[in-house]
């Protein structure tokens, strides 16, 4: 989010569920009401979650790129008078270093943001969750393309094992490892199961993934479905999330209607499904096995191991 990613004339609004819950849906009605009376035609853009909730709702005024945190009702007009009418940065409004109490307007300037390097995050609060259009013009759906037209499944498995990626729940166990496991296990029947119950108190990264980036998650799984030989695959998702699973379910319904899921993905032979299971908020259920019951409509319970889901997993 910079001061020269684009040259349109644009208001982002976050519309994670920190931010809707600071009052951004009322924000994103006061800009429309307040554009319209200026007679300006504004593209209102919503984003999922920025990480820095604190300071929500959080507004984002392009082609600068000017950031306004903690936006109210009250400050709207202001933006709309003085920055969209005038073209005067609302220099009042912008976000204050708590350290240097130094004015700070733009995203990438802010030390809470300049310090990272987002990867699984990285669309987060720069395109709409709902529009499967923003995640294609971020180069969405390029790599499932990739690997089902140019790549065997074996050299999937090989790439993300170069990659080091691994899973993030604790154990850090190499991700090429586990889909080598389950390509190589034997069975008529495969499933991919994403597993974003994250019944940990106070841990949102499932949460803002699938509000903020849905698609990211649905091309990760049908990659996954096809290095591993599985054509089905469910996102376990707990209800008290109720943004993430429409959002997901949008997704779905989007990627169905363009192709990337069902029968003969790219005029391939491969052909991917993915359900949504809505978990009942049970902890134990963020654990692999127990998550595994709680899909087949058994009580949410570990079992022991092994044998472990790689080789003897759902149903």
């Amino acid at each position: 989010m910079g001061k020269k990613k684009s040259k349109k004339r644009k208001i982002l609004i976050c519309t994670g569920t920190g931010c809707l819950s600071a009052g951004s849906q009322r924000i994103k009605e006061a800009f429309l009401r307040e554009t319209e009376k200026a007679g300006l035609e504004i593209e209102i853009v919503l984003s999922g979650c920025h990480g820095f909730c604190e300071q929500g709702p959080i507004v984002v005024v392009y082609p600068e790129g000017i950031f306004y945190p903690q936006m109210s009702l009250e400050k709207v007009p202001v933006v709309v008078e003085r920055h969209l009418l005038k073209g005067e940065f609302v220099e009042e409004f912008f976000y204050k270093d708590p350290v240097t109490e130094e004015r700070v307007p733009y995203y990438q300037e802010i030390n809470f943001y300049k310090r990272q390097k987002r990867i699984v995050l990285q669309h987060c609060g720069h395109i709409n969750p709902e529009k499967i259009e923003d995640y294609l013009a971020a180069g969405g759906y390029e790599a499932l393309k990739k690997a089902l037209t140019k790549l065997k499944p074996e050299e999937v498995i090989e790439l993300v094992k170069e990659s080091g990626l691994r899973g993030r729940g604790g154990a850090g166990f190499p991700t090429g490892l586990k889909w080598q496991f389950v390509r190589e296990a034997s069975g008529d029947k495969k499933y991919v199961i994403c597993n974003a119950d994250e019944g940990d108190p106070g841990a949102f990264m499932d949460r803002s993934v699938l509000e903020g980036d849905p698609h990211s998650v649905i091309e990760g799984m049908i990659i996954a479905g096809y290095a591993v030989g599985a054509n089905e695959g469910f996102v376990y998702v707990r209800a008290e999330y109720p943004l993430a699973v429409r959002r997901v379910k949008i997704a779905l319904a989007q990627a169905k209607e363009e192709g990337f899921l069902g029968e003969n993905i790219f005029g391939t032979k491969f052909s991917f499904e993915i359900r949504v299971k809505e978990g009942a908020g049970a902890f134990v259920c963020g654990e692999e096995t127990a998550l595994i019951a709680s899909i087949e409509g058994k009580r949410g319970m570990p079992r022991l191991k092994p044998p472990f889901p790689a080789q003897s997993g759902l149903w």
